[in-house]
């Protein structure tokens, strides 16, 4: 009996050990991949699905406190299985990442001109709405956008950026900071609460 409630013990120790080190592999990873991009103190993450119909309505509230507070927002593609057009449009979204300018952020007008046509695009006319928006704004996207599969390898990059950090559902959205200690980084759970995060965020890093 003693030998077996021994074996129990050090079984409950030994998971409790592995639980651990489990935990802190996860949070070095959350540290490395939750980071303002570098010179901001503070910035938006956000894990979003162009699909998503919830990241649709998050989008604008994101646009205006990047307005607002001067803050940069970084997006990492987490486009879902369900979802059969969200990897595509990904895709074409890192194609026009490569092409925006400060002064013409070509990505960030894309993802919300897709976001606001998102319920009629479809597999089929998904194109269409690509060489809509090339249209509006005077620019070009070649027929085969990613012919040696390299801006599909930076969306794969960026979902597996996701995995490894437990993501469960999109979007998901943080407020970071380039803090060393305490907590930099916390994730919006309620959106209403998201300019009073960023105040609190940007008083913690003065």
């Amino acid at each position: 009996m003693k030998i077996k409630t021994l074996l129990r013990i050090f079984l409950f120790l030994a998971l409790a050990v592995l639980a651990t080190e489990a935990l802190r592999a996860q949070t070095a990873m959350q540290s490395s991949i939750l980071r303002p991009p570098a010179g901001s103190k503070v910035a938006l993450i956000e894990f979003a699905d162009l699909q998503c119909p919830d990241c649709a309505r998050a989008a604008p509230l994101l646009e205006e406190a990047a307005k607002t507070y001067k803050i940069p927002v970084v997006v990492y593609d987490y486009p879902l299985p369900q979802h059969p057009w969200a990897f595509e449009a990904s895709t074409i979204a890192h194609y026009f990442r490569a092409k925006s300018t400060p002064k013409n952020p070509l990505e960030t007008k894309f993802r919300l001109y897709i976001y606001e046509n998102q319920s009629a695009i479809t597999p089929q006319n998904l194109r269409e709405y690509v060489d809509k928006f090339a249209l509006i704004n005077k620019t070009a996207v070649p027929f085969v956008v990613d012919p040696q599969g390299k801006l599909a390898a930076e969306v794969r990059a960026a979902k597996d950026k996701g995995i490894a950090i437990n993501i469960q559902h999109t979007p998901t959205i943080f407020v970071v900071t380039a803090k060393t200690s305490g907590t930099p980084f916390v994730e919006v759970v309620n959106r209403n609460d998201l300019f009073a995060m960023i105040d609190q965020a940007i008083a913690d890093t003065k």
